[in-house]
C-alpha cells in the first residue's frame, strides 16, 4: 500500500513538474504588448444609450504599413448592429483597415479571418486590458479608435434644424483616434496621444481631422497606457493575436 502511494505521489509530482515546465517554456523568448484602458462611467451614463464605447485596437508595422487588429468590440467586429447591416461611421478608419486585412488574409493559404481578431462583448465601464504577442525588439505603431454612441452636443446634435438632417446612426460626436509608437523591449511604457477625429467626407473617404466641436468625446477613455510585458506562464493560453 505504501509502495502504491509512494509511486502515486512520484507520478503526480512528475506530471505537475511537467505542466509547470510546459507553462514556463511557452514564455521563453516571448514578448507581449499590453493595452490598459479605463472607460469613464460618468460619461457613458450621460450618453443617450448608456452603453460603453465601441472601439478597436490595432498595430501597424512602420516598415511596410501592414496592420494587425488586436481587439475589436463585438458589434463592430461582427456587424451586429441590431437590425442595421453596417455602421461604418462608428469607427471609420478601422472599418477601412478591417476591409484591407480581410482581403489580405483571404489571399493567404490556410489563414482564416477569425484567427486574427480577438473580439468580445463591449467592456463595462472601468478597466479593460488586452495583449498581443510580438517579436522581442520589434517596433510598432499602436492605434486605438473609439466612439461613444449617443453623446450628442451642440456641434453634433441628434437633429440639426438648420440642415434638416438627423444623425441616422446616433453616432454623436465622431470617433476619436489615439496613436503611440513603441519598441517591444522589456518594461517600455508609452501613453498614446490623440491624433484627431475620424469622419467620412462627401466622397465617402475617411479623414482624420483636428478636433473641433468636441466636448466630452476625448475623455471617454480617460486613461490609456501601452506597455511591454513578459507573458505569464499559463497552461491554457487566453485568446489574443500573435505576430511572428
Amino acid at each position: 500500500m505504501k509502495s502504491i502511494l509512494k509511486w502515486g505521489l512520484i507520478s503526480a509530482g512528475i506530471i505537475i513538474g511537467g505542466l509547470v515546465f510546459f507553462a514556463f517554456s511557452r514564455t521563453w523568448n516571448k514578448t507581449e504588448i499590453e493595452f490598459l484602458i479605463h472607460i469613464n462611467e460618468e460619461l457613458v451614463q450621460q450618453s443617450v444609450f448608456g452603453e460603453s464605447p465601441t472601439f478597436a485596437i490595432w498595430l501597424e508595422d512602420p516598415d511596410n504599413g501592414q496592420t494587425y487588429t488586436a481587439y475589436a468590440t463585438r458589434r463592430v467586429a461582427t456587424g451586429d448592429w441590431e437590425g442595421k447591416k453596417d455602421v461604418p461611421v462608428a469607427l471609420p478608419l478601422w472599418s477601412e483597415i478591417n476591409k484591407t486585412e480581410k482581403k489580405n488574409r483571404s489571399n493567404e493559404a490556410g489563414m482564416a479571418g477569425d484567427e486574427i481578431i480577438t473580439t468580445g462583448a463591449t467592456p463595462l465601464p472601468g478597466y479593460f486590458r488586452t495583449r498581443v504577442s510580438v517579436k522581442p525588439g520589434s517596433k510598432w505603431i499602436c492605434w486605438i479608435e473609439y466612439n461613444l454612441a449617443g453623446d450628442f452636443n451642440e456641434a453634433f446634435p441628434e437633429f440639426n434644424p438648420e440642415t434638416n438632417t438627423e444623425d441616422e446612426y446616433s453616432t454623436g460626436q465622431p470617433a476619436m483616434l489615439y496613436k503611440a509608437e513603441i519598441e517591444a523591449l522589456k518594461d517600455r511604457v508609452v501613453v498614446p496621444e490623440i491624433s484627431g477625429m475620424c469622419i467620412f467626407d462627401e466622397g465617402n473617404n475617411v479623414l482624420v481631422e483636428p478636433l473641433y466641436g468636441i466636448t466630452t468625446a476625448s475623455e471617454v477613455l480617460d486613461e490609456i497606457s501601452i506597455s511591454v510585458v513578459k507573458p505569464k506562464p499559463r497552461i491554457i493560453q487566453k485568446p489574443y493575436i500573435k505576430i511572428f
